[in-house]
């Protein structure tokens, strides 16, 4: 069955771009992104594909939470919560353990579950005007199910700087933060990944695929008892009263009770 919310196309190099294709919602994730990005993963190591470049259609590049997929996780049993919440963890150990070069292509604004997305990037080079923010705080939320990819990127000290303020940053601060390796100009983009991309095609497959592996072996352990206590983290605090204040006054576009001013 065709995919719904992303595209996936492989040039005849082997190059596989792979997009995050709701522009008109900014490329939230939502359910069905969730589950195609992760047969995306599943499907790529024998597709033939040399690396792979992750992006979004439109202006952005990953709003995080889709606002639908918000207003059912309101209405939400626990064991459901808890079902999502492995959904997005599970797909996104499954675009970091890709056996495969994977470069972030960030076309434009990302937030909350669009940070997560591209900390499990091999690399990622933004468009300059790009915006980013882990936002969760504001509506009461925490990044959890994202947050060993996006700690293990940024090292704790620079998760610290963003990690809980909810504030927004520009591309020049991504690269600081070390979330992404450059910063160029929107019309500079695709020359920038291709940089990138280019030198995977003089790489041996195999190799590249131990390499990763071994990274991953020589790196703090995100296994399968991590993922399930930031699974247990998200859905203890969508219980939470500040959660449940936070999103409804979103979603009535009213300040939250805590925010100042």
């Amino acid at each position: 069955m065709p995919a719904e919310t992303i595209t996936l196309e492989t040039d005849r190099r082997g190059i596989a771009t792979l997009t995050l294709s709701r522009p008109d919602r900014h490329n939230a994730m939502n359910a069905a992104m969730i589950a195609e990005l992760a047969e995306a993963a599943a499907a790529l190591p024998e597709s033939g594909a040399r690396a792979v470049v992750l992006t979004g259609a439109g202006r952005s590049f990953s709003a995080g939470a889709d606002l639908g997929w918000m207003r059912e996780q309101m209405q939400a049993t626990r064991d459901e919560r808890m079902a999502g919440a492995r959904a997005l963890a599970g797909m996104l150990r499954a675009l970091d353990e890709l056996p495969l070069p994977l470069i972030g292509r960030i076309n434009g604004q990302a937030f909350g579950g669009g940070i997560g997305l591209i900390a499990v990037c091999d690399v990622a080079i933004a468009a300059a005007d790009a915006r980013f923010g882990l936002t969760e705080t504001r509506l009461g939320l925490i990044p959890a199910t994202i947050s060993p990819y996006v700690v293990a990127r940024l090292t704790p000290p620079r998760a610290r700087e963003v990690f809980f303020s909810g504030r927004l940053f520009g591309a020049e601060e991504a690269v600081r933060l070390g979330l992404v390796a450059e910063a160029v100009p929107a019309e500079e983009l695709d020359a920038a990944v291709e940089r990138q991309v280019a030198p995977c095609l003089a790489t041996a497959p195999g190799a590249v695929a131990e390499g990763k592996a071994l990274v991953r072996a020589l790196s703090p352990p995100i296994d399968d008892a991590l993922i399930e206590r930031t699974a247990e983290a998200l859905a203890d605090r969508w219980e939470t009263d500040e959660a449940k204040a936070g999103i409804a006054a979103f979603f009535d576009k009213r300040p939250p009770p805590w925010a100042a001013g």
